[in-house]
């Protein structure tokens, strides 16, 4: 490679649009991980990460990059963040007693998970939009919640209500669309995959 053909390489890495990055984020158990897997799944035929029943079984965030959705004649090209869950207090007797853990597994648990919470929060520095999955068969106006879509309104950051578990009988999205009037509020079930094609315009929509 000539001097020339180097520099303009070097001058198109210089000036690349940044890829855009997508994070998911939400308290324990609303289904982000699942949701994180359907999107990867649908678009590059890999899931993303382990979902469980159990709080916190993410505690590491994970990234897929280059993800391509289409939709509605349209594309977006972006990586995938799936969060930790955020929580305001993570207590370790919560495993022990609902989940069967020995003091010393859930210790460790709840460690991991308190450091997940703030790995989770490092992120939004890093992120370009989110995806805030609430499980919508339970009352949307909890802390975890509230104080995390402030915290992305004062970052100005696009955000996507995901009203997710729509499947479940008790599933109000209606609930969560009239709590967060101003913000675009998606249901689906990220499970069965209903839903997800609104999602992938909405996508398209908010954050191309």
């Amino acid at each position: 490679m000539g001097f020339f053909d180097a520099l303009m390489k070097g001058l198109k890495g210089l000036f690349r649009k940044k890829q855009m990055s997508i994070g998911i984020y939400g308290p324990p158990n609303a289904g982000k991980t699942t949701l994180a897997n359907r999107i990867s799944r649908d678009w590059t035929g890999k899931p993303l990460g382990k979902a469980s029943d159990i709080p916190h079984e993410t505690r590491k965030a994970k990234e897929r990059k280059e993800v391509i959705i289409k939709a509605a004649g349209s594309k977006i090209n972006f990586n995938i963040i799936d969060t930790p869950g955020i929580a305001t207090k993570i207590d370790f007797h919560n495993f022990v007693e609902d989940h069967g853990m020995s003091k010393t597994e859930a210790r460790n648990r709840a460690k991991q998970a308190t450091e997940g919470v703030i790995e989770a929060i490092k992120w939004l520095d890093r992120v370009d939009g989110v995806l805030l999955v609430m499980d919508a068969a339970q009352d949307p106006f909890n802390q975890v919640n509230v104080t995390l879509l402030g915290n992305l309104e004062a970052r100005k950051l696009p955000t996507v209500i995901i009203a997710n578990k729509i499947d479940l009988e008790e599933a109000s999205p209606a609930t969560i669309r009239d709590a967060f009037p101003q913000h675009a509020t998606i249901p689906i079930s990220a499970l069965s995959g209903y839903g997800m094609d609104n999602l992938y315009k909405a996508m398209i929509k908010y954050f191309g």
